[in-house]
């Protein structure tokens, strides 16, 4: 029992991290700009197959420092050209234009690397075991992810709070006009942090793409997961991010590792029977197999008692 609950923990912190290092960059978009890109997956997918596709020409370290500048570059081009037209139309043109670019950067992706997963693979020079507990093997590129997924938290949380750059970004979102009139481009300021936003998500494709199948519906499967973190959380909350990420990865972890079901709890007494007759098929369901909506349970639950979300300060 020790074993498993250590080893659900473990893989739960880290599920959850690589949780939060996809999930951060949507964060600083929606914190400092107000824009919830639905794209944003997307742009993950696309860090995913740069990083494939440089990897294996050049190998993965130039693949983890070119990918998220290349996604970067083109997330700036796609705010400077498209949101922020959009943008003075309001918040619904602005969900309804990233909704639309979702299913334009699926379509080119399948137009270029096809519908078949790509053969990425873990990196040989961390394609080892980091440590053993009890008798499991922990690969190294999962702790490295691990760590990058801390160091980019600690990185974002020190700039936006703690430095000049971070009030001047968060005081454009506010007070637009007076920072403008202080002489610093709100444009400019807003294209750089969509860029930034897009580039974190596509570190994290870099790195999840060989833990990960990378394929062209990997958006697909992850991005609902991705905004379940950021309303669990709060919206606009690094802190309430980490938090729910962590709180996801837990839960999904542990429901996979302990297999069981009322009619494993309560046996076979008199009163057991009674309600394995009155819920039929539902008194023998697993947690395990409704492990991949509880997720989805907790959203509508933080909804209806805690719209804020966990550390959030903003009810919309």
């Amino acid at each position: 029992m020790v074993e498993i609950i250590l080893i659900s923990a473990l893989n739960g912190v880290l599920y959850g991290m690589l949780l939060f290092l996809m999930a951060s960059g949507l964060t600083v978009i929606f914190s400092m700009m107000g824009v919830l890109n639905l794209a944003h997956a997307s742009f993950y997918m696309l860090g995913a197959f740069f990083g494939f596709e440089i990897s294996r020409r050049l190998g993965f370290w130039p693949a983890l420092v070119v990918a998220p500048v290349i996604v970067g570059v083109i997330g700036m081009a796609v705010e400077r050209y498209g949101l922020r037209r959009v943008h003075r139309h309001g918040h619904v043109a602005e969900l309804l234009f990233t909704f639309g670019l979702t299913f334009v950067i699926k379509e080119v992706v399948e137009m270029i690397w096809g519908k078949l997963p790509a053969d990425y693979r873990v990196p040989p020079s961390l394609d080892f075991s980091a440590f053993t507990l009890f008798a499991s093997n922990y690969p190294a590129f999962k702790l490295f992810g691990l760590l990058i997924s801390v160091a980019i938290f600690l990185c974002l949380l020190m700039v936006v709070r703690y430095t000049r750059i971070g009030l001047i970004v968060q005081a454009a979102l506010s007070h637009p006009g007076m920072v403008g009139m202080l002489g610093h481009n709100v444009d400019r300021i807003f294209m750089l942090v969509f860029g930034v936003g897009v580039g974190l998500a596509a570190v994290a494709g870099v790195i999840a793409g060989p833990i990960l199948v990378t394929q062209s519906n990997m958006a697909g499967l992850l991005g609902p997961i991705l905004f379940v973190v950021v309303v669990v959380g709060g919206l606009g909350s690094l802190g309430g991010a980490l938090a729910a990420s962590l709180l996801i990865g837990l839960v999904q972890t542990f429901a996979v590792a302990f297999n069981i079901s009322f009619a494993d709890v309560f046996g076979t007494t008199g009163t057991a029977a009674i309600f394995a007759d009155w819920l039929s098929d539902i008194w023998r369901v697993t947690v395990a197999q409704v492990a991949p909506i509880l997720p989805y349970l907790l959203l509508v639950l933080i909804l209806i008692f805690r719209p804020r979300g966990l550390m959030g300060t903003r009810d919309t």
